[in-house]
């Protein structure tokens, strides 16, 4: 039975659609893969080659292929090491069954989100991609920064404090954090949708529970704007894992992928329409 035919089910066919182009005289072929009309690679040569940005590598922008990298993509591991980490506090920070201490999130800080994202930043160093680095080792050093001031009897770092003070100062450390966060958004601002929501969101997470210790009194938070903070960090969370799911699916090992959802100022965005209106013209 040939690819086309059907009896009770359809065999849905890849494809590949090759085309050249001359950018600024250099040569360049790009083929792209499809699944049942929804594309699933990049197969580019030339000098010129690009890709689109993608949350699934942390590239924001236009970047150079990957086929003659000689690394994997540490993308998807960072983004998993910081959406699992997240997960768990913000379940928390949420009062979900009643749990309010944060000490089991101490071994995912350290372990996960901690020294596997860090390692993940420094593989993205490796293989060139600038943001995915700054983003991954970042994230990686707060997490760990996050257990060693939390750890019960460790450091001793709430102790030094007395009344509102620690409130305040752990209020400072969230409020740089946001400040950082804020700075990744703005790179993300011409790539995809999912890849700039998930951003968003864990930007919103930090100033929500930036404010929620800046306002405790009695040595504790205001529960209420931790809480809200905690429901940023739950979606921040699953956009994580939506972005690494994004990087790691492709024909080979699922049925399916994930749309990211190109902004329409988005450099993909614009060439996709350049494309169809000399394909009109």
């Amino acid at each position: 039975m040939s690819a086309t035919e059907t009896t009770d089910y359809t065999v849905k066919v890849d494809t590949d659609v090759q085309s050249n182009s001359d950018v600024n005289g250099q040569k360049s072929s790009t083929i792209q893969r499809f699944h049942d009309g929804n594309q699933l690679a990049h197969l580019n040569t030339g000098e010129s080659a690009r890709y689109a940005a993608f949350g699934g590598e942390l590239q924001p922008g236009l970047y150079k292929p990957t086929t003659e990298r000689k690394f994997a993509n540490p993308a998807p591991l960072g983004l998993s090491a910081f959406a699992l980490t997240t997960f768990v506090l913000s379940l928390i920070n949420v009062q979900a069954k009643n749990v309010t201490e944060p000490n089991i999130v101490l071994a995912l800080a350290l372990g996960y989100g901690g020294l596997v994202q860090l390692l993940a930043g420094m593989w993205e160093m490796a293989v060139g991609n600038t943001f995915g680095a700054t983003a991954l080792s970042s994230y990686g050093g707060f997490w760990i920064s996050f257990a060693i001031v939390l750890t019960p009897g460790g450091f001793d770092i709430a102790s030094a404090y007395s009344g509102n003070d620690f409130n305040n100062a752990f209020g400072f450390f969230l409020t740089g954090w946001f400040i950082f966060t804020t700075i990744m958004v703005f790179c993300t601002l011409r790539s995809t949708v999912a890849f700039f929501l998930t951003f968003f969101l864990v930007d919103m997470a930090f100033l929500l529970l930036a404010i929620g210790w800046l306002q405790g009194e009695g040595g504790a938070p205001k529960a209420d704007i931790i809480k809200a903070g905690g429901y940023f960090g739950l979606f921040a969370a699953f956009g994580a894992w939506y972005n690494a799911f994004a990087g790691i699916a492709d024909d080979s090992n699922s049925f399916f992928v994930v749309p990211v959802a190109h902004f329409p100022w988005s450099a993909h965005a614009i060439e996709a329409r350049a494309r169809t209106n000399h394909k009109t013209v």
